[in-house]
């Protein structure tokens, strides 16, 4: 089935945030419109997060502070994927290399974020960075422990340009301890999609996945099967969208262009 910018037949829309729904503070232009149509056509819509700086009820702040209402349920983020990951690993020993709100999400899930002796060493995106959290992280994996991020992303989208995010961490610390993370959670892995579609019964073909990023949310739409929707309102360039290997259900200038 082809996709038209009337997302006929679409069930359920997976939406980015950072470049897609908002830049840094800035709602996109047409942004809560869009989600109101979404609301008119009575299309299920889910926030996916690579950004894992926040909790969950800081997204839902944030969110509400611009004026979008959403749920808690509704919240996806690289750090659900994260924990879901560490579970399957029996991993509740860690250093994190993270913020507060990343940390209050692994505490309550059992997760120690401060372990003298961690299975795993967890790499957030830091915005509360430290020369002390580096070097203490360094120590660890110099001795052996391993590395395991909560997503890829290389930079965060923000008004004044991109900002270093995990990848650019990742890229320090192999620098530095020659190590690469054995487990990167997060977009692009289709776990974050898929586990949503079982749950209530879509079919991929009836969901999209809408973001600014090619080598994480294309790069998921393509792995789970939904439609491919990249928005060049945040990272991605035309020029990107040419001359990527991916395919793409649609390319549009922003959200504000669907289902006018």
């Amino acid at each position: 089935m082809g996709l038209t910018t009337e997302m006929a037949d679409i069930e359920a829309v997976f939406l980015d945030l950072d470049g897609t729904i908002y830049l840094g503070s800035t709602l996109i232009e047409g942004a809560s419109d869009f989600l109101s149509r979404l609301d008119e056509r009575g299309i299920k819509r889910f926030f996916l997060s690579n950004n894992s700086s926040r909790s969950v009820a800081q997204y839902l702040m944030k969110l509400h502070k611009l004026g979008i209402v959403a749920s808690e349920d509704e919240v996806l983020l690289s750090t659900h994927d994260l924990l879901r990951w560490l579970k399957s690993q029996n991993i509740t020993e860690t250093y994190l290399v993270g913020t507060e709100g990343m940390s209050d999400m692994l505490a309550s899930a059992g997760v120690s974020c401060d372990s003298q002796t961690p299975q795993a060493v967890v790499l957030g995106y830091d915005t509360e960075v430290s020369y002390e959290k580096l070097s203490i992280a360094s120590g660890h994996l110099h001795s052996g422990v391993p590395l395991v991020a909560s997503h890829p992303d290389m930079v965060c989208p923000s008004p004044t340009g991109g900002l270093p995010d995990v990848g650019a961490y990742l890229a320090l610390f192999e620098a530095t301890t020659g190590v690469r993370p054995m487990k990167i959670c997060g977009k692009p892995s289709a776990s974050m999609i898929t586990g949503v579609l079982d749950e209530l019964g879509l079919e991929p073909v009836k969901c999209a996945m809408i973001g600014d990023r090619i080598y994480t949310d294309m790069a998921m739409a393509r792995a789970s099967g939904v439609h491919g929707v990249l928005v060049l309102s945040g990272e991605a360039t035309q020029d990107d969208a040419e001359s990527s290997d991916l395919e793409f259900s649609l390319v549009v200038p922003s959200v504000a262009s669907l289902i006018n």
